[in-house]
């Protein structure tokens, strides 16, 4: 078997001194707004699809393309993202995504029509896509030891608040209906808070970049574009469309596109280029394997929010407030977890992954029981027992995995390796909503909304199995 080469580690410029990490507490709490805004966005449409059908007459096809289509863009330039920080400036980039972030949110808050909306949640995603790798590539490239450990313990915790506040802050903007704007609030409501982070990321946050840039890898990035949307388009679509041909078609392609983009990639690292995606990347232990828990974990997560949000207002006949509101003990539980996570993770190591399985399990499994037991009768009081252990079991987790998955990733691949990380992620939410998402609804129109709730809690049982299976096979430490 042929060895593949890995490029030595080469100085990363940032505007502190060369001795000392040159991003201050100011610069990070601005660069975790910045991760927040994305992951928010990508949920707070949730709640706020019943009034955006009522109002611009969507039907479900150009309402799953609302959700989709930010998604989808999101997921297939987030590398490309993370590369184009390496070579023009972290700090640069940010700016500018974060600036487009804002336009972009302007334009789906002033939207006209449903297909107008889905361009501009396209073009919104293309943004985010520029902002978040430049965040963790700012991390690490601007931080150590123990000052980097907590920043990834603090961006850990931010992902996953921001995924739950997302429909929290999306239930109460539609229902405070803001100077009559409805669901329009959930978007217009970016503009002010990227005025604020522009001005504090100009004056906060380092300029890095990598001191030997690698040029854009245009077939890397073609195809690996290829790929991903003819694996997440015709499942997002697919079920509201009748699954056309073109579904079959696109997935039949992606395992071709997905063949092609690592054999190309692979190519391009044995020659001793940059590519996209390294292949070498994967020979980094820590890398590989937390990657396989990022997977299961963001598929259970992504479905279930989006099922829970259809369940309680379509199911139970919750407002938008009220399903927002009925996972504020989840939230609570996230953070409060997240909080205790760094303390924990020195004394018991990666065994708090493990920990954390176990403990989500337990709230899904309470969960499941309520459902059977009190349906339709649920209220915030009877789920509140199982969405805040399933909170807390998630807090111990995703901390801890985003730190792992980066920890081993020299400086000067911060930009890629953060893409890599976010991209999987990004995906697998995307995947989560379309595969649980569409069965879950399929479930409903046969069988009721009891039971597609319930099969679909224990399907998601079944992902944080594997998520726990997976975690024993985890590094004992953290570096």
């Amino acid at each position: 078997m042929s060895e593949t080469r890995v490029l030595p580690p080469t100085p990363v410029r940032a505007t502190g001194t060369s001795n000392e990490p040159a991003l201050g507490p100011l610069g990070l709490c601005t660069l975790l707004l910045g991760a927040a805004l994305p992951l928010i966005d990508f949920f707070i449409v949730n709640v706020a699809l019943p009034t955006i059908d009522h109002d611009l007459a969507a039907g479900p096809a150009l309402l799953e393309l609302v959700i989709a289509g930010y998604g989808l863009s999101y997921a297939v330039l987030l590398v490309l993202g993370g590369r184009l920080g390496d070579m023009f400036g972290r700090r640069r980039l940010f700016l500018v995504g974060m600036a487009a972030f804002g336009l972009t949110s302007l334009a789906c808050g002033l939207a006209p029509d449903a297909w107008t909306l889905v361009g501009a949640r396209v073009a919104q995603g293309a943004a985010a896509a520029l902002m978040l790798p430049q965040v963790l590539a700012t991390i690490q490239s601007a931080t150590a030891g123990p000052r980097r450990a907590r920043a990834m313990s603090l961006y850990g915790a931010t992902a996953g608040l921001s995924m739950v506040a997302g429909q929290i802050l999306g239930g109460v903007l539609v229902a405070a209906d803001i100077a009559g704007s409805g669901w329009r609030a959930v978007f217009l409501v970016n503009v002010p808070v990227v005025l604020i982070g522009l001005v504090l990321a100009a004056r906060s946050i380092p300029d890095t970049r990598s001191a030997q840039p690698a040029p854009v890898d245009v077939a890397g990035t073609l195809l690996l574009t290829v790929a991903l949307l003819t694996l997440l388009a015709p499942l997002t679509e697919g079920r509201a469309a009748g699954w056309p041909l073109w579904t079959w078609a696109a997935l039949a392609v992606f395992p071709l596109a997905a063949v092609a983009f690592y054999r190309v990639e692979r190519h391009a690292d044995r020659q001793g280029r940059t590519p996209l995606v390294p292949p070498s990347l994967f020979g980094l232990l820590s890398l590989r394997r937390g990657l396989a828990l990022v997977l299961p974990f963001s598929i259970g997560f992504g479905g279930f929010m989006f099922v829970i949000a259809v369940a309680l207002q379509q199911g139970l006949g919750m407002g938008a407030i009220a399903s927002g509101l009925a996972l504020v003990p989840m939230a609570v539980a996230f953070f409060g977890a997240s909080l205790a996570g760094p303390r924990l993770v020195v004394r018991y190591g990666t065994r708090i992954v493990t920990a954390g399985s176990v403990i989500q399990a337990a709230g899904i499994a309470i969960l499941v029981l309520t459902v059977r037991r009190d349906w339709p009768d649920l209220g915030f009081l009877d789920l509140m027992p199982g969405v805040a252990l399933a909170g807390f079991g998630q807090g111990l987790q995703l901390p801890v995995i985003f730190r792992l998955v980066l920890s081993d990733i020299p400086a000067e691949r911060a930009g890629v390796g953060s893409g890599v990380m976010v991209t999987t992620q990004q995906s697998a939410l995307a995947l989560g909503v379309a595969t649980l998402g569409s069965l879950f609804l399929s479930l409903a129109g046969s069988g009721g909304m009891r039971q597609a709730l319930t099969v679909t809690l224990l399907v998601q049982l079944g992902m944080i199995a594997l998520t726990a299976l997976l975690s024993l096979r985890l590094p004992r430490t953290v570096s």
